[in-house]
């Protein structure tokens, strides 16, 4: 699905946010707050678009999605931006090996996004940071409203006009519809072994700004690796987040 989409995505992607897209994109690089000759890592990176805007700041960029057809769009975009084709959930980087890990917009995208948010922690340095730029829930009953009567009626005519795949952008409905609230995510971070999680809504709501850093003490960073190898209680909902190193 996401091939088909790759060559018109970044433009229906900013009619549909009005816009905002761009606004999105530099909150979230300025909550990374990357210092020139950092490596960050941009998972579920699409054509790097957002890759892109971090590279901007000087750091080395690594640009992982899951799509080779976003790959291929984005290698051809983008030449200075190293794109490597890999999953969230088994990322092909040795452990520690970045300054900083962010995700726009396709957490939600990925089967098992708490293995994932795992991965994100195993292959960010000690003291790193995570941003994570995600769809959410507006609070005020006012705007969740108006949003629902967007996706509803709005998103439909617009995708019709500029997307060749419109059932594409039907799941991307049916995505953010089900993708949990804020202080859920909050809670996978901290269950990745992340701590100092926080976040705060973007334009009502509708977006959020997760962040949250890789714990650098030594006993603590112990305690979450005994905790993530412990199999799930057959009594909780949540995953058991293995460690993986392929390297």
């Amino acid at each position: 699905m996401f091939d088909q989409v790759a060559s018109g995505y970044d433009r229906t992607n900013a009619l549909l946010s009005g816009g905002n897209s761009l606004l999105w994109r530099l909150a979230t690089v300025k909550a990374l707050n990357l210092q020139p000759g950092e490596r960050v890592l941009d998972v579920a990176a699409g054509t790097g678009t957002s890759s892109k805007a971090l590279l901007k700041t000087g750091a080395e960029v690594v640009a992982v999605d899951f799509s080779p057809g976003m790959v291929k769009e984005g290698r051809r975009r983008h030449s200075d931006i190293d794109f490597v084709e890999g999953d969230a959930e088994a990322l092909p980087f040795p452990a520690a090996s970045f300054d900083a890990v962010t995700v726009s917009f396709g957490l939600r995208n990925v089967s098992n996004p708490q293995v994932a948010l795992g991965e994100m922690y195993r292959v960010v340095k000690p003291g790193g940071r995570l941003v994570i730029c995600e769809f959410s829930h507006p609070p005020a009953p006012l705007i969740r409203a108006g949003y629902q009567g967007y996706m509803k009626y709005v998103m439909p005519a617009v995708t019709a006009l500029s997307s060749s795949h419109r059932e594409a952008y039907r799941y991307l409905m049916e995505s953010i519809s089900d993708w949990p609230e804020q202080p859920v995510l909050s809670q996978w971070m901290r269950a990745a072994g992340f701590t100092r999680v926080a976040y705060r809504n973007l334009t009502g709501g509708i977006v959020a700004l997760h962040r949250a850093k890789s714990p650098e003490d030594s006993k603590v960073r112990e305690s979450v690796g005994k905790r993530r190898e412990r199999p799930a209680s057959p009594s909780t909902t949540s995953t058991s987040i293995p460690l993986q190193d392929p390297s």
